[in-house]
């Protein structure tokens, strides 16, 4: 075998090395006991993020002309539609699309990305309160009322739609109407919550409100009506209540009696 077909072998020779790669040697640690200054991985991570450079921004851009402006609304409204087309179920970004358009005065724009989104979820309550509530801020009456009418129509058993309903129409002063809307949540018959509330004495339309309400405007049958069939619920409340803690109402009652029995005695 020639030297020359091995210029290794033939380096080797020469220099009188080995030339064959060698592996670095493994350190070994010699001191192994803790360090007086312990450093936890949130301490790590906190300096990690103060060395880190503050992220750059693009600077707010100052809109002065009109064609600039058209610019801006379409590549804002390029950025919705395509983040619409990529997640149509996630129903954040539509009502931040809504909101958007809604800030520009577009409304008649606004309103056909609510009416979109109500196509994609319309059993989500959230969608038609937001949508209500953006008629109603720039006194668009009517439109609302179309809102509020479709919302019930399609969930008559989310209480909160019919509440905001005769809230908007006490607050504009129609009396009849608001009546009506509550008539009409009275068909469906609503749960006991609905007319007395536990915990919400201030609630704006339990039987309390409703009565007062007819007082106020001078319907003052309604307004006995309203009262008997409030004590009325209250009645099967608590007998609700006995039926499914008797051995607690009896242990209760019995107490109350012995206690007036004994004052009755002393006395």
């Amino acid at each position: 075998m020639s030297s020359a077909s091995h210029p290794s072998l033939s380096l080797s020779l020469l220099t009188g090395r080995n030339t064959d790669a060698k592996l670095p040697r493994s350190t070994r640690v010699m001191n192994k006991t803790a360090a007086p200054i312990q450093i936890t991985a949130e301490q790590i991570l906190r300096e990690a993020r103060e060395m880190q450079e503050p992220e750059i921004r693009p600077p707010k851009q100052k809109i002065t002309d009109s064609d600039e402006l058209a610019d801006y609304r379409l590549r804002k409204r390029k950025y919705f539609e395509d983040a619409i087309r990529r997640a149509r179920w996630n129903t954040g970004i539509w009502v931040k699309y809504a909101s958007w358009e809604e800030s520009q005065g577009d409304f008649a724009r606004a309103r056909s990305i609510w009416e979109r989104v109500l196509d994609v979820d319309y059993r989500n309550p959230t969608l038609w309160l937001k949508y209500a509530e953006m008629e109603m801020r720039h006194r668009f009456i009517n439109h609302a009322r179309n809102v509020w009418d479709r919302a019930v129509a399609l969930l008559p058993r989310v209480d909160q739609l019919w509440y905001k309903y005769i809230h908007m129409e006490e607050m504009l002063g129609n009396v009849a109407g608001a009546r009506q809307i509550y008539e009409r949540w009275m068909e469906w018959k609503p749960d006991a919550q609905a007319y007395v509330p536990k915990g919400r004495a201030k609630d704006l339309h339990n039987v309390d409100y409703a009565a007062n309400f007819e007082k106020q405007y001078g319907d003052t049958a309604d307004a006995i009506i309203l009262g008997k069939r409030k004590l009325k619920y209250e009645e099967e409340e608590e007998e609700e209540e006995v039926r499914k803690k008797p051995f607690e109402y009896d242990s209760t009652n019995r107490k109350l009696l012995e206690t007036s029995c004994r004052r009755r005695r002393f006395n």
